[in-house]
């Protein structure tokens, strides 16, 4: 092993070890990456930082990420989340797991329009949570419904993820988009299962809502609440994928008018305040400041690694594997795994796939494909010990009579239904790559 080789290494070392104490993962990126690229080549080495920062700030598709964020940050701060929960509970009438497959279906919701997982959980962890238990629900179920639920933004378009992904893998954005329908509805599918099974053997873990709750709340007043309430945000996220997906606008253009429209559903609720647009801007300022820092640091440690010879490292070690590629692809599905217990998905995304990805792409493996699974997998991440954030994002808003433990037992079923999830996907290529051919991308 050569000297820049074993620096290569320490790189990656040093960055995780900061993590670990506590460092800022953009600072970490940073000073990892100039101080062994500087300790292998100089100064000489970061004469192309200049061009490949100017790559990412100049990136125009890169724009759409405010645009979704402020879309989001709208509706998950004008409240609609609560009107959506009572109309779809009430819905599921006298069927036991009632409350519980709403809860799937409005996470199905608010993860096509918000896409932030930490504040979808909270608002569901602060709307539901309290309710599904004075109904009797189990709490582990009721803990693991709703970090489950939670973290489907993470896989249902439109994504921050899989918006960063078509960057990385160099595939468009309506592709992506297109092949994480299907697999974010298999997800949605399982849990739907799930609640349904432990109803249907364990009544007492998720009982129906009482008919004097339902009689609460007449039928012709729901329909009308069903479609000012549910309607408009179901329009919008249709509307706004529809034009990715079928090519009448480019995700940026369809990220500006989805944030227009989420003003726009906001006004037509009686919900649009200045102080909401105030709140929504400045949220909006602070999530993509904290990702494009991310990203444009994260090419100093790129530029460092590669110049090390990272990639060969990287390369070498898949060939270790068994199995050719299928072998290198399962290392590769529980290597993310496991570092999905200790990083978010914005570091694995821009620093560990790009390592990975020259080998793939070498032996041709379908990139729509291989960033689905990806996607899949670091939604896992949101509920696997010990950086779990969804359960440390529940726990933060969850009544005093729930413990950790709790939230525990709640959330393992689920991981074990996203890792059948993955496996479906893997075993299935079709589920991600049926409908973009279909469309034609």
């Amino acid at each position: 092993m050569s000297p820049n080789e074993i620096l290569a290494i320490l790189t990656v070392v040093s960055f995780f070890t900061m993590l670990m104490v506590g460092v800022p993962v953009a600072v970490g990126l940073a000073v990892s990456g100039f101080v062994f690229g500087y300790i292998g080549f100089g100064p000489l080495l970061f004469n192309l930082l200049p061009a490949r920062i100017f790559g990412v700030v100049s990136n125009y598709t890169l724009l759409a990420i405010p645009l979704f964020v402020f879309m989001g940050v709208m509706l998950e701060k004008s409240k609609l989340a609560e009107e959506l929960l009572d109309v779809v509970g009430h819905l599921s009438g006298s069927m036991r797991g009632g409350m519980g497959i709403a809860i799937v279906l409005v996470g199905v919701l608010m993860g096509a329009s918000t896409g932030i997982v930490g504040a979808t959980i909270v608002t569901l962890g602060l709307l539901t949570l309290p309710a599904l238990l004075r109904r009797g629900y189990d709490k582990g179920l009721a803990c693991g419904t709703i970090c489950a639920s939670g973290t489907l933004g993470q896989i249902i378009p439109p994504s921050l993820i899989l918006l960063l992904l078509a960057d990385i893998l160099g595939e468009s954005v309506g592709t992506m988009f297109a092949a994480a329908v299907f697999p974010g509805l298999i997800l949605a599918g399982l849990y739907v299962l799930y609640i349904l099974a432990t109803a249907y053997f364990r009544p007492s873990h998720a009982p129906a809502i009482s008919a004097e709750e339902r009689a609460a709340l007449p039928r012709r007043q729901l329909y009308a609440k069903l479609f000012k309430v549910v309607l408009p945000p179901l329009l919008l996220v249709v509307a706004v994928l529809g034009a990715i997906i079928g090519g009448v606008a480019a995700p940026t253009e369809a990220a500006s008018m989805g944030a227009l429209g989420a003003i726009l559903v906001c006004a037509v609720s009686g919900k649009l305040s200045y102080a909401l647009l105030r709140d929504a801007a400045r949220a909006s300022l602070s999530i993509s400041g904290m990702v494009f820092l991310i990203l444009i640091l994260s090419q100093v440690f790129g530029l460092a690694f590669r110049g090390l010879g990272g990639e060969k490292l990287v390369e070498h070690m898949f060939e270790w594997a068994p199995g050719g590629v299928t072998g290198s692809l399962i290392f590769l599905m529980l290597l993310l795994f496991v570092l999905g217990c200790f990083l978010e998905w914005i570091e694995i995304s821009y620093i560990a796939v790009p390592l990975f990805l020259p080998y793939f792409i070498a032996q041709d493996v379908n990139l729509v494909w291989l960033g689905t699974l990806i996607c899949v997998n670091l939604q896992t991440s949101f509920l696997t010990p010990p950086f779990g954030w969804a359960r440390f994002f529940l726990k933060g808003v969850a009544p005093p009579g729930v413990t950790t433990g709790d939230i525990y037992r709640g959330v393992v079923p689920f991981v074990l239904l996203q890792m059948i999830g993955i496996a479906i996907v893997f075993l299935v290529p079709g589920t991600a790559t049926w409908l973009p051919a279909a469309i034609g991308w």
